[in-house]
């Protein structure tokens, strides 16, 4: 997927980064904001883990950390967006 070029103008002129730099730097967060939950959900358990937490503080947390996360759009149909639109 190609960043929205009007995105990374906004970037490389709010941040003074080249053109080239805002570009990466608009790749990377959409790489990270595009992570399925499920893929998030496991990755965050091994992270937690490998410091020592538990289970219970692992999933309570982890829930915390979803309800304000940004996650990925499933794929819709055509079929699925017209329902959208037209009802």
């Amino acid at each position: 997927m190609t960043a929205d070029p009007r995105l990374v103008a906004h970037v490389a002129s709010t941040t003074g980064l080249t053109p080239a730099e805002a570009a990466r730097v608009v790749d990377d967060v959409v790489a990270f904001l595009a992570e399925p939950v499920g893929a998030y959900v496991r990755r965050r358990h091994g992270e937690l883990k490998t410091y020592g937490a538990r289970n219970a503080e692992i999933f309570a947390r982890l829930a915390v950390e979803l309800e304000g996360r940004v996650v990925a759009a499933p794929r819709l149909s055509e079929r699925q967006l017209r329902r959208l639109v037209y009802g």
